[in-house]
């Protein structure tokens, strides 16, 4: 078989990064002018998620298109770098080969791994077909058409109308949170002059965790003033019940079976196979260890950065899963290469500065935690939303996104309620 990616000239430095997602793209971007580096960046999917807005594409607020860019048009100004799609199968870091899918492999002299995390079903990994997580556009798709269907399916089957309007979310977590404040809003707020049978603001939202309180990293304050919020919106919140069951009826909890057609899993994550790559030991999450330098430990040419890397904080706590986080990660290891490449002393071990933890529930409410200063409410959800706006990728999905806001905030109108491809009539 030939190899559809030749390995580039010797004469530079080969720099190999598997992983487009914040910390992989920051990386290259911040060496994609140095012209000592062949940079190959090498993703399973042609494009790169702006994933803090991901839970919206999946409500139907906004459109995919609008928080998701081809790699190669976000890298075509470097002329240094070749995007690579294909997916990794190995790392052989004694010949610093990446081994790819279908047998082909890339030579390396200095590797980056930032391939990042994916659903955890602790061990029940057959409930994926009746609870998707939320990672990929594909996985946005698939909630949205879910959540639509049971809004039809109960319109058409008023005497039925009430599993197919339960909808239930596992995880407390930001992402749980935001979807469950979502679909209460869609269904409290955005349908009910639409359906004839049936009245939409009789649906179910239930939000499930597993622990004693939601949104257990952010202030205690600011997650009472989210439970209320979630209340507020008619959201029934249970802290302490852990999902036992999944199956096309619903769920069963440590509480009672509980009758849904539309389960949405945003309870745990697991880190790629990147330690195992290695030959590590990862953390219990799967996350592989790195050193201060992140660098993974015994392969000084090996970096792991971003969700799949464990990097210690402050007083013994990791370095949070969220995108201001890797982008530091990334521009961190620029600076890395960038001084090996010199012949100058490494720059200070990396040291993440942390610029705030974020969510939103629903319309005009929002929590925001910087430290010291602590804001909720109507400013925090301003302050959330240009936030977002900022740190998109192009000024294209920069007004898009706002305008998207502004008429849904206007006229009770989601973007992108649409159900795409045929229904079947076991769906639902």
């Amino acid at each position: 078989m030939s190899d559809p990616t030749p390995n580039p000239p010797s004469d530079r430095h080969r720099l190999v990064v598997v992983g487009a997602g914040f910390a992989g793209l920051q990386l290259v971007k911040s060496l994609g002018h140095d012209k000592r580096l062949a940079i190959q960046l090498i993703d399973r999917r042609n494009h790169h998620i702006f994933q803090p807005l991901l839970y919206q594409a999946a409500t139907s607020i906004l459109p995919p298109s609008q928080i998701a860019w081809p790699i190669r048009q976000l890298t075509r100004k470097y002329p240094n770098v070749t995007t690579v799609l294909a997916e990794v199968a190995s790392v052989d870091a004694i010949a610093r080969q990446v081994r790819l899918a279908g047998g082909a492999s890339l030579a390396y002299d200095t590797l980056v791994i930032a391939t990042g995390v994916t659903h955890a079903y602790f061990g029940h990994d057959d409930w994926a077909a009746f609870a998707p997580g939320l990672k990929t556009l594909e996985d946005a798709t698939q909630i949205r058409r879910r959540i639509l269907l049971g809004f039809e399916r109960a319109e058409a089957e008023p005497a039925a109308a009430e599993a197919h309007l339960t909808f239930v979310i596992v995880g407390a977590g930001p992402t749980g949170m935001e979807l469950a404040g979502t679909i209460a809003e869609l269904a409290r707020t955005h349908l009910p002059d639409e359906f004839r049978n049936i009245d939409t603001r009789r649906a179910r939202v239930l939000l499930i965790e597993a622990g004693p309180t939601i949104l257990p990293t952010f202030d205690p304050s600011l997650a009472a003033y989210a439970l209320r919020a979630l209340v507020e919106l008619g959201v029934e919140v249970r802290t302490g019940e852990a999902v036992t069951a999944c199956n096309a009826d619903g769920v069963v909890t440590s509480a009672g079976p509980i009758a849904a057609h539309t389960v949405i899993w945003a309870a745990g994550v697991e880190a790629s196979p990147a330690a195992t790559w290695l030959g590590l030991a990862g953390d219990r999450v799967g996350r592989s260890p790195a050193a201060p330098n992140l660098t993974a430990p015994g392969f000084p040419d090996v970096f792991v950065i971003g969700d799949t890397a464990s990097v210690t904080w402050r007083e013994g706590t990791l370095v949070p899963g969220i995108a201001p986080a890797a982008k530091q990660q990334g521009a961190y290891v620029a600076r890395v290469v960038r001084a090996r490449l010199d012949g100058r002393p490494p720059p200070p071990p990396f040291r993440y500065r942390h610029q705030g933890s974020l969510a939103t529930i629903g319309r005009n409410r929002a929590i925001i935690d910087f430290g010291d200063i602590k804001l909720k409410g109507f400013l925090a959800w301003w302050l959330w939303g240009a936030a977002h706006i900022y740190f998109l990728i192009t000024a294209r999905s920069r007004l898009a996104v706002t305008w998207n806001w502004i008429w849904a905030y206007a006229r009770n109108e989601p973007a992108a309620r649409l159900i795409t491809g045929p229904i079947t009539p076991d769906e639902g």
